[in-house]
């Protein structure tokens, strides 16, 4: 009997398969059926009481599962505005600067190196009531004589984990920006000075066009990681004052762990995966489009 031989590229990838498969592929598929179970963290027997789509039905009709959803776009689109204005606007500073450039770049990537659960703290810390220093800086400025409720009104709450959000993800915004900066061929700038374009017109139509495919890509990149928000939120409001901070997440979190209903938090994780695909597609298809207008292909 001859034996089976396998491939030299199989054998040397089949480790990488086969640890991918133990922590990926197989609780992925556990998920997706569980989402079609009653599953219930107190009762492991559950997991075979199947449901077929009402799990998902369920989810689709939920009130509180749509206010999540929408506080979810709303942190999505106004982070993700504030941290592309502010990352452009920090890395064409950088771009000026010519003494101490590179220790400049190295300090706009000390935000993105903290973990999210360490920034959430670091905020609550800061948005604290009592021993907060923003209310504390505000006092002693005179600005107001009594303590801000930053965590506990709800729209301050909010206001506070977009904050959070901004100071922690604008780098990732500031350095891809910076990279495009450094590729934008100098003749186009060139000819524009010579045309006697103004340095806001040569920015409008020269910079900021090469600068689109970067910024995109920054998009893409934070549209996964805020449409999945869960750590700062967590940590810092636990989605109070009244659930009025909570996300898409937290709410799958809170369903699946503390309501130990994980099939009906399983259909609401897969339900909320088109959110992040919808932003992902969309921004890959503006960075095609601007990549096209340049001149670069596809």
């Amino acid at each position: 009997m001859k034996r089976l031989k396998l491939p030299p590229w199989l054998v040397l990838l089949l480790p990488a398969i086969l640890i991918l498969s133990a922590v990926v592929l197989i609780p992925l598929v556990l998920s997706l059926y569980s989402s079609f179970t009653s599953y219930r963290l107190t009762r492991p027997d559950s997991i075979f009481n199947w449901v077929g789509l009402f799990n998902y039905e369920k989810a689709v009709t939920d009130a509180k599962f749509w206010a999540a959803f929408g506080r979810t776009v709303l942190l999505l689109t106004v982070a993700l505005n504030l941290e592309m204005l502010l990352g452009l606007g920090l890395a064409l500073m950088v771009s000026k600067v010519t003494h101490g450039q590179r220790l400049l770049r190295t300090m706009m990537m000390f935000p993105m190196m903290f973990s999210p659960i360490l920034v959430g703290f670091q905020f609550k810390f800061i948005f604290n009531d009592n021993v907060g220093l923003v209310n504390n800086a505000l006092q002693s400025l005179g600005i107001t004589d009594r303590a801000i409720p930053w965590l506990v009104d709800a729209d301050l709450a909010m206001f506070s984990i977009i904050f959070a959000e901004v100071w922690t993800a604008t780098s990732v915004f500031g350095i891809l920006i910076l990279a495009g900066l450094y590729a934008i061929p100098r003749d186009p700038l060139e000819a524009a000075k010579v045309d006697g374009c103004t340095s806001w017109q040569s920015f409008r139509y020269v910079t900021l066009p090469f600068l689109m495919p970067f910024i995109y890509i920054a998009m893409a990149i934070r549209s996964l990681d805020v449409a999945r928000a869960y750590d700062i939120v967590q940590v810092m409001t636990n989605g109070g004052p009244a659930r009025r901070t909570e996300l898409l997440w937290t709410l799958i979190g809170r369903t699946g762990y503390v309501d130990a209903r994980m099939g009906y938090a399983n259909a609401m994780g897969y339900i909320s995966i088109f959110l992040a695909i919808f932003f992902t597609v969309y921004f890959f298809k503006k960075l095609t489009k601007s990549r096209k207008e340049l001149g670069m292909g596809a």
